[in-house]
């Protein structure tokens, strides 16, 4: 995973305007970006859930887990600078998290029935 870094952070990061001048297309790729590896690790967690046989709130829980752990993921690539990346960290923490969840849904259900009753 590549995320788009602006221009302006060549520069000296001491210019409180560095922070500022982002670029819509890098931060519109960085998103799809994090969106696409919440959508994949939301696959993979309803993967694992199925396969172990989590039901219930563990279920939900294991997927918590997996994009909290996709969120500081996604900071630590950022060097936890989150803000000459992206536009906000909200963005960075849940966007996309609720889409994540029907696939999530979906997986572990489909694994689940395949794995332990079929």
């Amino acid at each position: 995973m590549a995320l788009a870094h602006d221009a302006a952070d060549a520069k000296k990061a001491d210019d409180p305007l560095d922070s500022l001048a982002l670029s819509a297309e890098n931060v519109q790729h960085n998103l799809r970006i994090a969106y696409y590896c919440r959508t994949f690790l939301s696959i993979v967690a309803g993967a694992i859930a199925g396969v172990l046989g989590l039901t219930g709130v563990y279920g939900f829980l294991c997927y918590f887990l997996v994009m909290l752990c996709a969120s500081a993921g996604l900071a630590a690539k950022t060097r936890f600078n989150t803000s000459a990346f992206f536009d906000s960290w909200h963005r960075v923490a849940f966007d996309g998290f609720l889409q994540g969840l029907m696939s999530f849904v979906l997986f572990w259900t489909l694994v689940y029935d395949i794995v332990h009753i079929f």
